[in-house]
């Protein structure tokens, strides 16, 4: 049987990337261990485990990419308004802006296997995880043992677990570094708890990168991919701003494949106060010839 102290280990690294917040959010993964009073948890098999954690990784990794595309275009919603940016006018998620990261990362794999694998691989291995406070945690230890090893079945088989879930979980682990008391509150997600500023600070780790983050996700990682962090984390850190700027400000969301036509205006429209039918009336910047000519005769 696994040491107390590495099942509290591995319970600070599931509270960090989110996974144990939303599991206990999820009420669904391990029985009786959302309720207020402990009660005993019902034994389930790592299968049925790995089954109920797909659907919570997948809110999981909602939650905090929605608390990234806002970074790109805040507008009116919850996630705007927290990290204390909010705006009148539509923004990131009235343009589905999730919506299309999730899918950019999922289905047309931008990230090649080169750079997804040891970034998978490493949040597998670092399921050790630092200790923190107990009184942070709510599962028992014995939970935790069949929700880590469901976790790590997940991340070790590249066709189970989403991109998505990959870049999620590392933007809140980082997230807890930046801000401890991300641990707590509202949402499901640590990243989507922060301040703007402190999203700045996660990605200014991740493009840095930290020394103490790339030591935890690249310390028992096989050679050649030893190493191998810190240019994928660059790498991570640029690509998710960008599709999340493009998702925010290009025609995806209401563009009607059957038709090949938009079906509404556009938030990236709206923003930049895009005229596509008509006259576009611009600045009167041409007022004539040059000092005053009229004609200009061929010479």
């Amino acid at each position: 049987m696994p040491h107390a102290d590495n099942d509290v280990g591995r319970r600070a690294f599931l509270a960090r990337i989110g996974v144990l917040g939303a599991a206990v959010a999820a009420g669904s993964l391990l029985p009786g261990t959302a309720t207020a009073a402990p009660r005993p948890v019902r034994a389930a098999g790592l299968t049925d485990v790995v089954a109920a954690l797909r659907p919570v990784l997948a809110e999981l990794a909602r939650d905090t990419l929605n608390g990234l595309v806002v970074m790109t275009c805040p507008g009116p919603d919850a996630y705007s308004r927290a990290q204390g940016t909010p705006r009148t006018e539509p923004g990131a998620l009235e343009a589905r802006a999730t919506d299309f990261l999730i899918k950019a990362l999922d289905e047309y794999v931008p990230f090649p296997d080169q750079l997804a694998t040891p970034l998978t691989q490493s949040l597998a291995t670092g399921l050790s995880g630092t200790p923190l406070p107990s009184t942070l945690l709510d599962l028992p230890l014995s939970s935790v043992r069949t929700l880590d090893a469901a976790l790590r079945t997940l991340l070790e088989n590249d066709d189970t677990l989403p991109l998505s879930s990959v870049i999620a979980m590392l933007l809140n682990l980082v997230a807890t570094e930046v801000n401890p008391l991300a641990l707590g509150g509202a949402f499901l997600s640590p990243f989507a708890r922060l301040s703007y500023a402190d999203k700045c600070r996660v990605f200014e780790q991740l493009e840095g990168p930290h020394a103490g983050l790339v030591a935890l996700l690249d310390a028992n990682l096989p050679e050649p991919l030893r190493a191998s962090v810190s240019g994928v984390l660059r790498f991570v850190a640029g690509a998710v701003l960008e599709f999340a700027a493009y998702g925010s400000s290009c025609e995806w969301a209401v563009f009607d494949r059957a038709t090949k036509t938009i079906s509404a205006r556009p938030v990236g429209w709206q923003l930049s106060g895009y005229q596509p039918h008509g006259v576009v009336h611009g600045w009167d910047d041409f007022l004539g010839y040059y000092q005053g000519r009229t004609k200009v005769e061929n010479v």
